[in-house]
């Protein structure tokens, strides 16, 4: 019953944990670096323009991680609007 009345909030937490993981590493990618503060340091401009257009076309690993990166984030994406959609239908 926990599972039923929580599903949401289960799947936003099991979506999400990995979340800070790729993050980090996308940002190291884009901004070339290996050192853990680039995590906590306000930088987006150059990410955005990583993630919407393509500011290293011929770094493969970059384009790869990219690329399921906008996957995962479509995806989480897809769960915030489904439980937009179907929880103001049960509320």
């Amino acid at each position: 019953m926990f599972l039923i009345n929580n599903i949401w909030l289960i799947s936003f937490i099991v979506w999400g944990l990995p979340l800070t993981f790729y993050r980090s590493k996308f940002r190291k990618l884009v901004y070339q670096t290996d050192s853990w503060t680039i995590n906590i340091k306000p930088y987006f401009m150059k990410e955005l323009k990583a993630l919407f257009g393509n500011i290293y076309p011929d770094y493969n690993s970059y384009l790869k991680f990219r690329n399921f990166y906008r996957f995962y984030l479509v995806v989480y994406l897809l769960l915030f609007t489904s439980y937009l959609t179907f929880s103001q239908k049960t509320a």
